[in-house]
């Protein structure tokens, strides 16, 4: 085996599609049921280049493609990763079936949960309250209702593209320093942006709705082994020099699918390429580009 991948997401899928197409070996696992599953939950997708328009597009097609690329790339989904040991020669991933695999390189692509209201210090809320993510509403739930999103994050402008009539009133605190993310969704009149420094949960601080649900932003979800900062993200340069970092894992910043596609594909030829002595190919493109010659 030439790479474990680990992490079925976008990030995940490329690399392990980049790593297939130059004629590596690859393990990929996924602890979901199936890839791709926070791309499927995405109704509408305007920043994503081949025409696809919704996340299961997307997600269909990428399946698809593993799934022909099934001589070297083995899947396994439903199963959990439980420790990432890299030595002086090798990576060796446990499952949590007990099965062991060593491989030169690993990837990292496991990205990011839902924050819930414990994770964020303008919330106060019972210990183990816990609120349905925005992405998994139910717009045929939403007519004629009202709904408190708590948080201004980017899935609250995907719900109104995707759902341009849904009549549902959308009651968002978000604190003062996210004002920048309420400027998609700030003219669309089923919205009531409510800047709030302390919010109190479940009652809102008052506020009357029918359904409450989480858009407060994301937690990392880094498998054990991994390297992480202060926030619990794993930055690329601080990891063991066989692992490799992919996708909305690497940092709060740039978490979109493209770039999570990009960064898989990357980590996948830094590997191949490290693995063969090609010079470099243990630097990111911009360190490359501006080492001396």
């Amino acid at each position: 085996m030439d790479l474990v991948v680990v992490g079925g997401g976008p990030a995940g899928c490329a690399a392990a599609l980049t790593a297939a197409g130059v004629g590596q070996r690859v393990l990929l696992v996924e602890r979901d049921e199936r890839l791709c599953a926070k791309p499927y939950g995405i109704p509408a997708l305007g920043n994503v280049l081949g025409g696809f328009r919704t996340g299961r597009d997307l997600a269909d097609a990428v399946t698809a493609d593993l799934a022909a690329a099934s001589d070297l790339c083995e899947v396994r989904t439903g199963t959990a990763v439980t420790a990432v040991e890299p030595g002086a020669d090798a990576v060796t991933v446990t499952l949590d079936d007990g099965s062991r695999h060593t491989a030169p390189y690993a990837v990292l692509a496991t990205g990011v949960g839902p924050c819930q209201p414990a994770d964020a210090d303008w919330i106060d809320a019972p210990a183990g309250l816990r609120l349905p993510p925005l992405w998994e509403a139910d717009p045929a739930d939403a007519e004629g209702r009202t709904w408190l999103v708590v948080g201004a994050d980017r899935p609250l402008g995907t719900f109104l593209r995707a759902h341009p009539d849904v009549g549902v009133r959308l009651l968002v605190p978000y604190p003062p320093a996210d004002a920048y993310k309420t400027e998609e969704v700030a003219d669309d009149p089923r919205v009531t942006l409510l800047p709030t420094p302390r919010l109190t949960l479940p009652d809102g601080g008052g506020l009357r709705y029918d359904a409450a649900f989480a858009n407060i932003g994301s937690v990392p979800a880094a498998p054990a082994g991994a390297v992480r900062d202060d926030d619990g993200y794993c930055p690329p340069g601080r990891q063991h020099p066989r692992v490799l970092v992919a996708g909305d894992l690497r940092s709060a910043r740039y978490q979109r699918i493209m770039t999570a596609i990009g960064s898989g594909t990357e980590a996948a030829l830094r590997a191949y390429y490290t693995a063969r002595g090609v010079p470099g190919a243990g630097e990111s493109p911009s360190s490359a580009a501006s080492r001396p010659t």
